[in-house]
């Protein structure tokens, strides 16, 4: 099988689709979570439908950072990113905000279960911070989930990414308030 990783580009909708499937990924969410104003009652709304077609005008815009792998022409999985202010919610999460946070946030993984556990996530992952290094970021962040010891975390859940992917990308743990959830940080290399 054949892998290729490259930029999404405004004609990749039916790419989109056909990976998120049915419901959108996960949920409903079409990776709009950090990109809708409010959560609660606002963000219920948004599931499903209405989700997918907002991200479907984002694809269509040019306005979605995103990275698609594929596997012989198959779409295998996704990986968002983009300037902070892109994401609302992002930029209102206290436990994710710190003095000097980067300009540019990694926010969104998506696998289907079948593709987890052979290091696409991580390849994801460093395509995605070219690609953000190349459009003009001088350094992003990523906020991955940390799985209990021992335990396996589901795929459902680590949306954000694991830290060993992180790790393995060359990222680096961010100074941050004690108790906050970790941030982990790539500065463009000159």
């Amino acid at each position: 099988m054949s892998l290729a990783i490259r930029q999404l580009k405004p004609d990749d909708w039916p790419a989109v689709e056909g990976l998120f499937g049915r419901n959108g990924g996960c949920g409903g969410c079409w990776c709009m979570w950090w990109r809708v104003e409010k959560g609660g009652k606002t963000w219920d709304a948004a599931k499903g439908e209405p989700n997918r077609r907002a991200l479907r005008k984002l694809v269509g815009a040019g306005r979605c950072h995103a990275v698609i792998a594929s596997e012989d022409d198959v779409p295998v999985g996704w990986c968002s990113f983009g300037p902070r202010q892109q994401f609302p919610r992002l930029l209102r999460a206290r436990k994710l905000n710190r003095p000097d946070a980067a300009p540019w946030a990694i926010v969104c993984f998506y696998l289907p279960a079948r593709q987890r556990g052979k290091g696409l996530a991580t390849k994801l992952l460093k395509a995605a911070t070219e690609t953000a290094f190349a459009a003009g970021a001088s350094s992003i962040e990523g906020y991955p989930v940390v799985p209990k010891p021992g335990q396996a975390m589901p795929g459902a859940f680590a949306w954000t990414g694991v830290p060993a992917m992180y790790e393995r990308a060359g990222y680096r743990t961010a100074a941050h308030d004690a108790g906050a959830r970790k941030i982990y940080l790539a500065t463009r290399r000159r």
